[in-house]
Formats: C-alpha cells, sequence, structure tokens
C-alpha cells in the first residue's frame, strides 16, 4: 500500500482496529513517523523502532487485517448515519485531543461541537430520590445557561442527568462503552434516540460492539476528558463515579462533589471527595464559578444562540415567580408547572434551590409548599 492511496481517516482507523496498539501507542508511532498515514504504512523497521525487535514486528503482521476492518467500520459508520473522527479531523473535540490517551477513533452519532463547554455529572445507578432530583436539576439548570451535559446514558444518576437537559432544549452527549449502534442499557433506546437527536451519542468501540466488564471504566476517561468539570452526585465509597472524579484529577479537570445525608452510605464515596477538596456543589452556580473563563463564554454564547431565550430569565427571577405561587398548602408538582408556565426541568432546578435555602419544602407525592416563618 502506498501512503497517498491511504487518507487520513483510513488510516487513523486501522491503527485503532490494530489489537494491543492502544491510543497510547498510536500516539507514539505517529509521533515518530510523522502522520498517521506514514504510520500505516511504515515498513516492520519503525515499529520494531518504537515498540521493540519482537513486540513491533508482530503490531505491524496485523495492520493488513486492521486495515480490512477499518474499511469495514467507516463503512459501518456511515450506513449507521454516524460518522468516525481522527485527531487529524477539526471536528473533534478540543479537550479530548489534551488527554494522554485520546481514541485514535471516535464514532459519533448526532452532533459533535469541538469547542463546546461540556459539564459532566455522573453517579449511582441505584440512586434514590434526592440524588435523581439533583442530578436533573443541576443538568436543566446547567443546559439552560449553554452547559453540555455529558454522562454515561447509565441508569440512575446519568439518565437523571441526560433527561433534565433534554427537558429544557439544551445539549448533552451519552459516553458509551459499547458501540455508538447498541444502545445500553437496552431499556434506553428511546433515551439514547433523544440524545441523538438533541446532542450525540460517542464511543471509542467499533460499531455493532457489545457491551464488556472492562468496557465501562475505560469509558469513564472520555467522561472526563471531554469536561471542564466533573460533578459526583450520590456515589457510594465503591463507584464507578470515582473512577471518573479520579480520572478528572490525572486529567487535570476541576473535581466537584454534591453532598448528602451523613446517615445515608449512598453519598460516602462524594463525601470522601469533598474531604480531598472538591468543590461543594449546592447548585449550578457553584458549578459556573469553578470553570475557566472560556468556558464560561463558551456556554453563554450558546445560551445566546438558542431560540426559545429560557437563559434570558434571572434564577432571582425564577425563584421569585416560583415562590409568588406557592403558599403554605402543599402543591402538587404539575399543577406549580401549569400556573408558572415553566418547563419541568427549569422548575425542578428553581425548586431544589429554594428548597436547599430553606424556602420550600417537599412533600411526599411531588408537592411543594412555600415556608413560612412565625414572627416574620
Amino acid at each position: 500500500m502506498s501512503a497517498p492511496s491511504l487518507p487520513p481517516a483510513t488510516a487513523w482507523m486501522t491503527l485503532a482496529m490494530i489489537p494491543g496498539l492502544g491510543p497510547v501507542g498510536a500516539q507514539r508511532l505517529v509521533h515518530v513517523a510523522g502522520s498517521a498515514v506514514a504510520a500505516a504504512t511504515a515498513a516492520p523497521d519503525l515499529w520494531a523502532e518504537v515498540f521493540g525487535p519482537t513486540r513491533g514486528p508482530s503490531l505491524h503482521a496485523d495492520v493488513p487485517a486492521a486495515l480490512a476492518a477499518a474499511r469495514q467500520q467507516l463503512a459501518a459508520a456511515r450506513a449507521y448515519g454516524a460518522e468516525a473522527l481522527s485527531p487529524d479531523d477539526a471536528a473533534y473535540p478540543r479537550l479530548l485531543r489534551q488527554i494522554p490517551d485520546p481514541p485514535s477513533a471516535l464514532f459519533v452519532a448526532g452532533g459533535l461541537e469541538p469547542d463546546e463547554a461540556c459539564v459532566a455529572i455522573v453517579g449511582s445507578r441505584r440512586a434514590g430520590p434526592y440524588g435523581l432530583e439533583v442530578a436533573r436539576a443541576l443538568a436543566a439548570d446547567l443546559a439552560a445557561r449553554g452547559v453540555t451535559v455529558v454522562s454515561g446514558m447509565a441508569y440512575g444518576v446519568d439518565a437523571a442527568a441526560h433527561g433534565g437537559a433534554l427537558d429544557v432544549g439544551g445539549r448533552t452527549v451519552a459516553v458509551l462503552g459499547c458501540g455508538v449502534d447498541r444502545p445500553y442499557p437496552r431499556g434506553h433506546v428511546r433515551l439514547h434516540r433523544r440524545i441523538v437527536d438533541q446532542g450525540a451519542v460517542i464511543s471509542e468501540y467499533p460499531m455493532g460492539s457489545a457491551p464488556g466488564p472492562g468496557s465501562f471504566p475505560r469509558r469513564n476517561r472520555l467522561i472526563s476528558g471531554l469536561s471542564l468539570a466533573v460533578v459526583v452526585v450520590e456515589a457510594p465509597s465503591r463507584s464507578g463515579a470515582l473512577i471518573t472524579a479520579r480520572c478528572a484529577g490525572e486529567q487535570n479537570r476541576q473535581v466537584c462533589a454534591v453532598p448528602g445525608s451523613i446517615l445515608d452510605g449512598m453519598h460516602a464515596g462524594s463525601h470522601a471527595l469533598l474531604r480531598d477538596g472538591a468543590v461543594l456543589v449546592e447548585s449550578a452556580d457553584d458549578v459556573l464559578a469553578a470553570l475557566p473563563e472560556w468556558g464560561l463564554q463558551r456556554a453563554a454564547a450558546a445560551a445566546a444562540a438558542r431560540p426559545n431565550g429560557r437563559a434570558s430569565t434571572s434564577p432571582d427571577a425564577r425563584a421569585a415567580e416560583v415562590l409568588a405561587h406557592l403558599g403554605p398548602e402543599p402543591m402538587p408538582l404539575d399543577a406549580l408547572a401549569g400556573v408558572s408556565g415553566m418547563a419541568l426541568g427549569d422548575l425542578l432546578g428553581v425548586l431544589l434551590a429554594l428548597e436547599l435555602a430553606g424556602q420550600v419544602r417537599q412533600w411526599p407525592g411531588q408537592r411543594y409548599s412555600r415556608v413560612v416563618r412565625l414572627g416574620l
């Protein structure tokens, strides 16, 4: 094969298809060769120079099969309506390009923007009502302000975070531990479709790949790598969300955590992060305060460009509007949404902030009342 006949995208995909090479090995080889095309078409001697006299030729022997697999994968992605990005592509996320082991091929279903301000929200698959409500409300508020919410599309906190962003018309990105054409878990087929329509589903795993036990911890580095900050919501001491937080620290990303009850072990991991210096999050404002200036500017530009203008209402104005409709008698959430005219995600975010401020009380059955203080 000659170098001019191999497109860069095919070259990167070929490197991605070689068993045992991995993103770090591919980056080393490309650095020495000068380009992905030069690396994929290099003689065995160059591979031996980079990986040693035994491993180098062994890896090189897999190039022909990897090239055939690469062409099949590119065709499968096109047939599905997805695209495969390489680090050479302008659409490849800028933050992801900066991590030590960026994917040689990133499969994308939907639309991915290279410079969007992303924040990851992760937590337990078995989160309780508190964690689910916090994740949804926090995601809704961040998305309404132009932040793209990133998570892993798992049950629990991940799904609540994606849903919160979707409910306010915001963008969200799901990172899978399987092929982008394999919605997982199966119960999230509809969520997968909504995310593709309103954001992106991405993966470094080839089209058609089934999920495996090791794929989810590995994909966590991409969740953090895409993001300016990682917010952990309701994570016990043994949680995949803590792997994402550790990856964030290693990638020089901001680590944040939402506090919970000290009587509930489901928050032990979150509290450990707070003891280690994570930013304490009680509202979207805490997350935004932890972002770099360029991220805030990107988020503000995205919010201003949204046609529905929801983000133009200040948090104080929304809180005052909700309080005006509440009295001492509990009001059902759907009734409050009807009289306030707010989207459900926006309303939940405001109610959570008011509850944390001691101005609103939540009752069973998703009912809310205004806290009345005697003597005031």
